[in-house]
């Protein structure tokens, strides 16, 4: 994903599906680098993880 759609779905009140590795995440946090973001498994509010924004994957839901 592209930093800068990362932003908008991070801004938006809309919920997004988001995955990391094939897990749905949320997105807690973009860093200034502009390359990575804090993320957390949607069920497991927890465990936090820095990973590479290159790295996440916005899933598009079928109706």
């Amino acid at each position: 994903m592209e930093y800068t759609r990362a932003q908008e779905i991070f801004a938006s009140p809309k919920e997004y599906e988001v995955s990391y590795n094939g897990v749905s995440i949320w997105i807690d946090k973009l860093h200034e680098d502009g390359k990575t973001a804090t993320v957390h498994l949607r069920h497991a509010h927890e465990e936090r993880s820095e990973v590479a924004v290159t790295e996440l994957k916005e899933e598009y839901l079928t109706q």
